[in-house]
This record gives C-alpha cells, structure tokens and sequence, in this order.
C-alpha cells in the first residue's frame, strides 16, 4: 500500500510546490489580413497599377503567393523583413538619384542635338517604302552613342513621308522628358536612270 500514498504525494507535490515547464508553443508566421479579408505585403520594387517600393498593399492571396511572393517583388511584413527593406530602400535611392542624374544629361545632349537625318528607300513622290518609327530612331541616336531604348521614343504616328522635319518627343524615365529633331531624307540610289 505504501506504492498507493506514495502517488498522491508526488502528484501533491507537482501541483502545488513544483512548476512544471510550460509546453513551448510553435509560433506560425501567418500573414496578416487586410480590411476586405486580402494579405497584407510589403512591396520590394515598384509594382505597376499596384504601388511603389515599401508601400503596405493588400493583395488577393492567390496574387501574392503565386506571382509577388515568388518572384521577389514583395515580402510578409515582419520585423526583420521590414529592416532590411529600409537598408534596401537607402541603396535603391542611391541608385535612382545617379540614374536620375544620367537621365538629365542625356536630355541635355539631346536637345542640343542638331536635327537627326535619317535615310529610307522612297518613291519618286517621296513616299517611305516602310516606314520610321522608335525602332530606328533609337538605332540611329545609339549609332551616336545616345542611349536611348525604343520605349523611351514617344512617336504619335510612324513617319512615311520622306524630306520631312518632326519634332520626337521623348520620355526619358523619372519623368525627364527631350525633344528631338528628325529629318527623313529619301535614299539616293544609284542605278536611276
């Protein structure tokens, strides 16, 4: 019988005297739901028709977790994650302001550009064959050594008329904007008779 009290007292002692450890509890890192029942995250680069760089969105969770998440343009917003966002942020306007700087003196040496000629294939009429558009505008500033992408190039309407002067617009980025000059001469052939 001794085995029988001795027990109770055991079980007397771990109630009252002794703290037993308290069960370690795993912690998920759940995302966080906005107001309309989407996730809640941290954009890391711009996102366009979304947001910019640090801004808290709230996104469908079938968006965030199959494109933002996977693709490195948002995080969860943690502690951690929101620290180093901020030491990415320093980095990243670093980089902007230099490029921005780029961008102005590009735009500089554009507009002091003399009207860019540019030769095509035409009819007698002085109608182009094809037809200019950004593509060989930007080909014929980078033979300059001007590096402007065909994106960059604003043009309304391609130009198919030769022996014309149009004014390009340009849309350098960071919202720094030129204007070009560009002269379609017609393509002097050789074999005329």
């Amino acid at each position: 019988m001794a085995t029988k009290t001795a027990k109770p007292k055991a079980a007397g002692k771990a109630a009252g005297g002794l703290k037993q450890p308290a069960k370690k509890l795993k912690k998920r890192n759940q995302v966080k739901k906005g107001p309309h029942g989407g996730m809640l995250l941290v954009l890391i680069e711009d996102v366009s028709h979304l947001g910019k760089q640090g801004d808290l969105v709230e996104v469908k969770p079938g968006y965030g977790r199959n494109y933002l998440l996977p693709n490195s343009l948002a995080v969860i917003p943690t502690a951690h994650n929101l620290k180093l966002l901020e030491a990415y942020k320093i980095k990243v306007n670093k980089a902007r302001e230099a490029r921005i700087a780029d961008l102005k003196v590009l735009a500089e040496q554009l507009t002091r550009l003399p009207p860019v000629t540019i030769e095509a294939n035409a009819t007698e009429d002085g109608h182009l064959y094809g037809s200019i558009g950004p593509a060989e505008i930007s080909k014929h500033l980078k033979g300059k050594n001007l590096m402007v992408e065909p994106a960059m190039v604003k043009l309304e309407h391609a130009i198919k008329e030769a022996n014309t002067l149009t004014e390009v617009p340009l849309s350098l980025g960071y919202e720094i904007e030129a204007k070009i000059q560009v002269l379609v001469v017609a393509l002097q052939q050789a074999g005329k008779k």
